[in-house]
């Protein structure tokens, strides 16, 4: 199910799933979110996998954010909702696949690239790349599930501190807060398959097993705080000033 912009591939019992738009520092079409989450869905019953990984070409982005200049036409409530829920449902086939999916971050992770990231079950990331959930400073605030899913990692009140201030974190400052799982600290692809390697000695209906549990947990969180992350993103999304912060955004630079 390789497409332009996605490359799948199995090997070694991983589902591999390489978002391949470095030109444009992997941002976040609609179109790509479909690809992703409709390729998780069709392996979700493989007996052949153990896990799914997710990561990006090149190694300045995993996704930089979503694409703006997209996604900038996007312009009444109805329009919104409908992108809000179309990268919803792409996200929560990653959070609800039935075997953990790791997200190998090369890079940025800003923005939906940051929701992305936390959409999977657990994060290894470069020395070099940072993670941020920058929509405040579009005057906008998540779309697709990121917010629920760093309250659950780090609580309300830091999660807060984050989400207000747009706070852009180091590898190494996302390690301390349990936000991702493993810096890499040698060859990035090298680090990924050692990481890999603890999950993959297991069986699979072990996996699947403590897979469904974990995931039970992240559906009830969600389907009790998905209305209201929703309610509020489209509320700002379509204030004035998220388009004045995306036009400064988007305006050439000098």
């Amino acid at each position: 199910m390789s497409s332009e912009s996605l490359q799948v591939q199995i090997r070694d019992q991983v589902l591999r799933l390489t978002i391949n738009r470095p030109e444009k520092r992997n941002a976040l079409n609609l179109e790509l979110l479909d690809d992703i989450g409709s390729t998780l869905s069709s392996h979700s019953a493989n007996p052949d996998i153990k896990l799914a990984l997710l990561t990006a070409a090149g190694d300045k982005a995993f996704a930089a954010g979503g694409d703006l200049h997209q996604l900038d036409a996007v312009r009444s409530e109805a329009e919104t909702l409908a992108m809000s829920r179309r990268g919803r449902y792409a996200l929560d086939q990653i959070r609800y696949f039935p075997l953990p999916v790791i997200g190998a971050i090369n890079g940025l992770a800003l923005g939906g690239g940051a929701e992305l990231a936390l959409a999977c079950d657990l994060r290894i990331a470069a020395p070099h790349a940072e993670i941020g959930l920058i929509q405040s400073r579009l005057n906008v605030t998540t779309a697709w599930g990121g917010s629920i899913d760093l309250i659950d990692l780090v609580g309300n009140s830091r999660a807060l501190q984050i989400l207000i201030t747009g706070q852009r974190l180091s590898a190494s400052e996302a390690l301390q807060m349990g936000i991702i799982n493993a810096v890499a600290d040698d060859h990035f692809e090298t680090a990924t398959e050692n990481f890999l390697a603890p999950y993959l000695a297991h069986k699979q209906q072990v996996i699947r097993g403590y897979k469904t549990t974990s995931l039970a947990h992240r559906k009830c969180l969600h389907e009790k705080l998905d209305a209201a992350e929703e309610s509020e993103f489209v509320k700002a999304w379509t204030h004035k000033d998220h388009w004045t912060a995306s036009a400064k955004a988007l305006a050439p630079k000098k």
